[in-house]
């Protein structure tokens, strides 16, 4: 099994996920053509993807889904509360609804979402795994609850968010009431959340953690890998980062 990011931030995210010839693309937030360009960076064209599976109805992580799937014939797995924001010409024989709490499967890959506390309507993240080795993503959340902790425990690798900074939010340019948003219990985990989060775990398989989502404005991706790096012990270059314009390359599990 292998992993990579297409890009990670509020213009736009996808991660893909292989194993075998099973391809499974996280969310897609950019437009048609750039999500094409993307992929041919990681060696992959529309036709390899197996299926999308959706986090949540905000722009960054659905606004390029039900072009993309519509035009390339793709299956979307999504919570009935995300579908809600699909448009209503959107193929139904594409739709696959997915639970919350509920494993499901594309082809080779095993697929397990979870809930997390986020301003959407029914937002989830995912374990993908193949029975060996698990990959645990969580790019948008507000705080990390004892369920979020226990879903990502012994995992082999983590996609983990480090939206913001909370000094540099609070002392940036946002409205008032957008940093409180941001900084809230259904916002955005920042640097300091995710190091105690990831601390938490049960951590012994690790091999690989990314910091992701990082805010362009309200972070810097030096301060994102000293908070995690600091919460496991380790040297900072073994702390990866997904950026916006290129994610990261395909890392192997």
């Amino acid at each position: 099994m292998r992993f990579t990011c297409l890009g990670s931030g509020s213009a736009g995210n996808a991660l893909v996920v292989e194993r075998g010839r099973t391809r499974v693309m996280m969310d897609c937030g950019f437009g048609i053509g750039e999500t094409k360009e993307r992929l041919e960076r990681v060696g992959l064209a529309p036709s390899d993807l197996s299926g999308i599976v959706v986090t949540h109805e905000h722009g960054d992580h659905l606004g390029g889904v039900a072009a993309f799937a519509a035009k390339h014939s793709v299956p979307v797995y999504l919570t009935r509360g995300t579908a809600q924001w699909l448009p209503e010409d959107f193929p139904p024989e594409l739709v696959c609804h997915i639970s919350s709490h509920s494993t499901f499967e594309v082809q080779d890959l095993q697929v397990e979402p979870f809930p997390v506390p986020h301003d959407a309507r029914e937002p989830v993240q995912y374990v993908f795994g193949d029975g060996n080795v698990r990959l645990g993503v969580v790019t948008d959340l507000g705080c990390a609850t004892h369920h979020v902790v226990e879903k990502l425990s012994r995992c082999q690798a983590l996609v983990v968010e480090c939206n913001h900074d909370l000094d540099l939010l609070w002392n940036g340019s946002y409205p008032f009431a957008l940093k409180q948003r941001v900084a809230g219990r259904f916002g955005h985990l920042d640097n300091r959340s995710a190091a105690a989060m990831v601390r938490d775990l049960e951590r012994s398989q690790l091999r690989h953690i990314i910091a992701a989502h990082l805010s362009q404005q309200n972070n810097t991706p030096a301060l994102a890998v000293a908070a995690l790096a600091e919460a496991l012990g380790c040297e900072e270059s073994w702390i990866g980062v997904a950026s916006q314009s290129d994610g990261f390359a395909w890392r192997d599990l």
